[in-house]
């Protein structure tokens, strides 16, 4: 972490690159997360504002776009695949397989079917990543997927593969047992566990950190308050207790209006850093203070959306001040409320 001044305006985009891991990647720090395009949460995005959003990050320098099988159904790697097909910039896509099915196996020709189709919607003849998506413990730690990953990147259908985990453990134990050469995990100001306990062992290892959620699912842009309604189609609504999926994915794992609180106390922290800059820009600073941080991913389903995260890559770190008390409020108030598989 640096002792940065906090002084560069917010809206100076500087898009600096990190290495992925082994992988040799030159990556954007701030990346494209493609979930909300998909469009099967919250509020359809039109195919014309998805490539408005992509244009608008590619203009900005990012090169990174985070996306998966079963976003949309498919729709966000269509979307994503046409956009790169007519894009002059080289630009590396991670995908992610293993929930496309709730028995999704994963010996060699399930695997190898799942990156056919991922190739077949992003119109590419081999995946730049590809990721485990969550998929069970048990099933990973019995090690036949990576077995099955290895031979399909022997036949050329993906360039490299990395993993989508839950818990630290699931991400020290892949560490441990798999080249994969990244890790994507749940990383924000309420989840701050993995910078004690996974990011210097990544570090070691020159296994790449994925950040997502780093929003806690819009809590840490500060733009909500208590009572706020979401659609019934939103996992904002129909997940806030962990109903569908693991309860982490949706606001970091933190109670709704125990997260507004807290967003409170952190914009309070943070109001004299970065002056120019939202609290939204400023959470996603604080997740690109940590080296071991490959790329952050926020979602953004308009140009102006894309251009602000850009944007994060031009400010300056946050101060020591502000890394030490955001701490001392994690330990003291948030650690304690995060709930779901950490």
């Amino acid at each position: 972490m640096g002792k940065g001044s906090g002084k560069l305006p917010a809206l100076q985009t500087v898009m600096l690159k990190r290495i992925l891991g082994k992988s040799g990647y030159q990556v954007s720090e701030v990346g494209f997360g493609a979930w909300q395009i998909g469009a099967d949460w919250g509020e359809e995005v039109s195919r014309e504002s998805a490539n408005e959003a992509l244009q608008a990050a590619v203009n900005a320098g990012m090169n990174f776009i985070d996306t998966a099988d079963v976003y949309g159904g498919g729709r966000s790697e269509e979307i994503v695949g046409a956009f790169i097909r007519e894009c002059e910039e080289k630009l590396y896509v991670a995908t992610k397989m293993g929930r496309a099915t709730e028995e999704w196996n994963s010996g060699y020709d399930e695997v190898a079917r799942a990156a056919e189709a991922s190739c077949e919607r992003l119109g590419v003849d081999s995946l730049d990543l590809v990721q485990l998506h969550c998929i069970p413990e048990e099933t990973l730690h019995a090690g036949q997927v990576f077995e099955s990953l290895e031979k399909v990147k022997q036949r050329g259908l993906i360039k490299q593969y990395g993993v989508s985990v839950e818990t630290i453990d699931e991400g020290l134990f892949c560490i441990a047992n798999s080249e994969a050469v990244s890790l994507q995990v749940i990383f924000n100001i309420f989840r701050q566990r993995v910078i004690s306990d996974l990011l210097p062992v990544a570090m070691e290892n020159q296994v790449g950190i994925i950040a997502r959620v780093p929003l806690a699912s819009g809590l840490l842009s500060g733009r909500f308050a208590r009572g706020h309604e979401f659609g019934e189609n939103d996992h904002r609504s129909f997940n806030c207790d962990g109903q569908l999926f693991n309860v982490g994915e949706t606001f970091a794992g933190v109670p709704f209006a125990d997260g507004v609180d807290l967003a409170g106390q952190v914009s309070d922290l943070l109001d004299e850093e970065c002056s120019e800059a939202s609290l939204a820009q400023k959470s996603l600073r604080w997740v690109l203070d940590h080296e071991a941080v490959s790329t952050v991913i926020p979602g953004a389903k308009n140009a102006s959306q894309s251009s602000e995260n850009a944007n994060v890559s031009g400010i300056s770190p946050l101060s020591e001040q502000a890394h030490s008390d955001l701490r001392r409020l994690y330990d003291a108030q948030i650690d304690s409320r995060v709930r779901g598989r950490y």
